[in-house]
């Protein structure tokens, strides 16, 4: 399990936040984290040619930690709402 931190100079809402990852997703809970520009998590047991690459989301929530991502929630939405539709 893992995560990113983002920070949020807009202030957006965290149903409109949600609303537009949900939008970006694979299968509704994937996503590619070399196109999303964040980590790639794997469990140890991961087997490269057998495991998929993509993250499964689960959630998103407000948070007084230092972020992880030097964009902020903003740029990251607008990356990638531009990732082709072809990989939902």
């Amino acid at each position: 399990m893992g995560y990113e931190v983002f920070s949020n100079p807009e202030s957006l809402e965290l149903a409109f936040v949600e609303g537009k990852i949900r939008e970006s997703l694979i299968d509704g809970e994937f996503f590619d984290p070399e196109y999303w520009k964040v980590k790639r998590l794997k469990h140890d047991d991961w087997v490269p040619n057998l495991d998929r690459t993509w993250n499964e989301y689960e959630s998103i929530e407000f948070t007084i930690e230092n972020p992880t991502i030097d964009s902020p929630i903003s740029e990251f939405l607008n990356l990638i709402a531009k990732i082709p539709k072809y990989w939902n």
